[in-house]
C-alpha cells in the first residue's frame, strides 16, 4: 500500500502573496547599485539643490567684490583729497563713511589752527558723530574741549578734559594729554593747589611722558599752594604769658 502524500499546510484565506523560491544564487545589492538608485530616483532633485547653492555663492562673491571695489574708490578719493575743499567735497560725498570722520577731523583741526573755534567745534562734534570709537573719536574729543577754552567756554572744557582723564578705558597718552591741559589751565589762573593735583594724576597716569615733564615745569613756575597754618602748643601759662608760682609747685 502506497504511503499518502504530506498534504501542503492551507494558504489562509485572502492571502494571495505569490511565494519567490530564493535563488541559492542571489546576492543583496551593494552599494554601488543602491547609489544607483538614488542616483535614479533623487538625481534631479540634488543637482537642481546644487545648481541654487552654486548660483548664491556667484552672487554673494559678486556682491563682495563690488563692495571690495568701492571701499578702494573711496580710499582713493580720501588719498587724492588734498585741500580743505577737496576733504569737504570727500565728507560730504561719503558721509556715512569713516574716512568722512577722518576728514572732519582734519577740517576741525585745520580751523582750531586758523583760531575758528566755531567751525572746530562743529568740525569736531561731526567727527566724533562719525567715528564714534577708537583712538581718533578720542582725539575728536580732546580736540573738541580745547576748541571751548579758545572759545571762551573754560568751565566746559575742564568738564571735559576732567572727564577723558577719569575714563579708564581710554588711551594713557589721551589722558595725559588732557591732564596736562588742565595743569594748563590751572596755572594760567595761578591755582597752585590745582596745578599740584593734576600734575600729580600725570605722575600716576605717565611718571616719564613728556606731557608729565611738560606739566612740572609748569608746575615749578607757579607758587605752592600755602601750607596749613599748625595749631599753637597748649601750655600751662595763662594768657599775657605771665607764670604764677604756686606753693609747693
Amino acid at each position: 500500500m502506497t504511503t499518502p502524500a504530506t498534504p501542503s499546510a492551507p494558504q489562509p484565506a485572502g492571502d494571495d502573496r505569490k511565494l519567490v523560491t530564493v535563488d541559492e544564487t542571489y546576492l543583496a545589492p551593494t552599494f554601488e547599485d543602491k547609489l544607483q538608485l538614488f542616483w535614479k530616483n533623487y538625481g534631479t532633485a540634488v543637482l537642481s539643490l546644487c545648481g541654487l547653492v552654486f548660483v548664491g555663492i556667484l552672487a554673494k562673491g559678486g556682491w563682495d567684490y563690488l563692495q571690495a571695489g568701492k571701499e578702494v574708490d573711496v580710499q582713493k578719493a580720501y588719498a587724492a583729497a588734498a585741500t580743505s575743499d577737496q576733504l569737504k567735497t570727500f565728507a560730504a560725498a561719503h558721509a556715512e563713511h569713516s574716512l568722512a570722520g577722518v576728514a572732519q577731523l582734519r577740517l576741525a583741526d585745520e580751523a582750531y589752527t586758523a583760531g575758528k573755534s566755531a567751525d572746530a567745534l562743529a568740525g569736531y562734534d561731526k567727527a566724533f558723530a562719525t567715528i564714534k570709537t577708537g583712538p581718533l573719536a578720542a582725539r575728536a574729543q580732546l580736540g573738541r574741549a580745547l576748541a571751548k577754552v579758545q572759545a571762551g567756554k573754560t568751565a566746559d572744557a575742564i568738564t571735559d578734559l576732567k572727564q577723558l582723564v577719569g575714563d579708564a578705558a581710554q588711551f594713557k597718552g589721551l589722558r595725559a594729554e588732557a591732564a596736562y591741559h588742565l595743569t594748563s589751565l590751572a596755572a594760567e589762573a595761578a591755582n597752585g593747589a590745582d596745578v599740584q593735583k593734576y600734575s600729580d594724576q600725570l605722575m600716576q597716569l605717565d611718571p616719564s611722558g613728556p606731557w608729565t615733564q611738560r606739566a612740572l615745569m609748569l608746575r615749578a613756575t607757579v607758587p605752592a599752594p600755602a601750607a596749613a597754618v599748625a595749631a599753637p602748643a597748649k601750655t600751662d601759662a595763662p594768657a599775657g604769658g605771665v607764670q604764677i608760682k604756686l606753693p609747693g609747685k
